[in-house]
């Protein structure tokens, strides 16, 4: 059964929704208008490659399957990169651009990971399907099975997006998330990508996989003159506090990391939240959910019920993907991802 469905908003788009069954199309129709809103242009579908490369999400997934079984911080790096690349310049896989002055480039983006994976996906998918599937479904394919690795919810999404051209350093830093924002900082970059204060504290839930580096949180403690550690911010609990001064002392190697959530590292289930409500986010952007009454009823639900969560998570996720996607002209499909044609 396929339906084709236009939504117009503040924008166009046309998704193709191909299902087994009218209650699956239902399912799937629900979810796409739940990211209507999402301001961009975008021409979308469900099996997008399903003729002209039948084969290509499950290359995509075989890929960080076999990436993640090797190194477990795999499904934490591509999500994340995901996420820098959405929120500059849309998802279009502009972060893999190489070269000066460049996404990659810049110091926030130094410390990204996942890039191998993509790469290794891209060079098969060239074989068996050249110039056909682009790098930004890979990377939002990627990302969406690194969640599934990890033991989170698994749903299909739109492909179809083109690679951008434009790759520019000065664009990620008013663009990206910084872990000590403020609530109304966070909410007003998220308003400006079409999420809503729902997909804020669900996206945030990405921190119960992948680790962090120490000068992420480090204004969280302050240093005395004999280059002790102690607690500044009283939000965080004392306990967790001294392990993680104990992992971070003072002078520790920029290369330092610790696991953004403490229990369980590699899982992608509700910790995170769970976490929040014991006082042990890792940074000040994640201790704001829980102490902002505009939050702290969803945290609180979502560390009661991880299904509520993963529910949410694929209304959440679905939007993010669809962030300034390009298509038709609006790109191209790059033979490499890490330069353009």
């Amino acid at each position: 059964m396929q339906l084709m469905l236009t939504i117009r908003a503040s924008m166009e788009m046309k998704i193709t929704v191909s299902c087994p069954t009218p209650n699956r199309c239902t399912l799937l129709i629900l979810v796409l208008f739940s990211f209507a809103a999402s301001p961009l242009h975008a021409s979308l579908s469900i099996n997008f490659y399903a003729s002209s490369c039948p084969t290509a999400e499950l290359i995509v997934s075989n890929m960080v399957r076999s990436a993640s079984s090797s190194d477990p911080t795999i499904p934490g790096k591509l999500l994340r990169l995901l996420f820098h690349d959405c929120f500059v310049e849309g998802c279009d896989a502009s972060v893999l651009l190489q070269g000066n002055g460049t996404e990659r480039s810049d110091p926030a983006n130094t410390s990204l990971g996942g890039f191998s994976v993509i790469d290794s996906a891209k060079r098969v998918l060239e074989i068996f399907c050249p110039e056909t599937v682009s790098c930004a479904d890979i990377v939002a394919l990627a990302a969406r099975d690194a969640v599934v690795t990890a033991g989170g919810p698994a749903f299909e999404i739109p492909t179809g997006r083109r690679d951008g051209r434009i790759s520019d350093a000065a664009n990620v830093r008013s663009n990206i998330v910084d872990t000590s924002f403020t609530m109304i900082e966070m909410i007003r970059l998220f308003n400006s990508k079409g999420l809503s204060l729902d997909d804020l504290v669900t996206l945030s839930g990405a921190h119960t996989i992948g680790v962090a580096h120490c000068n992420a949180f480090s204004d969280r403690f302050q240093m005395d003159s004999k280059g002790n550690l102690s607690l500044i911010d009283t939000s965080l609990d004392n306990t967790y506090a001294k392990e993680l001064m104990k992992k971070c002392p003072s002078g520790s190697s920029a290369s330092k990391t610790v696991n953004n959530d403490p229990e369980t590292s590699f899982a992608f289930d509700n910790q995170y939240y769970i976490n929040l409500l014991g006082h042990k986010g890792l940074f000040q952007s994640d201790s704001v959910l829980v102490e902002d009454e505009r939050t702290s009823a969803r945290v609180e639900a979502f560390a009661n019920d991880q299904e509520t969560f993963f529910q949410s998570w694929r209304d959440s996720f679905l939007k993010l993907t669809t962030i300034g996607v390009k298509t038709d002209d609006e790109g191209e499909i790059r033979q490499s991802c890490s330069f353009a044609n």
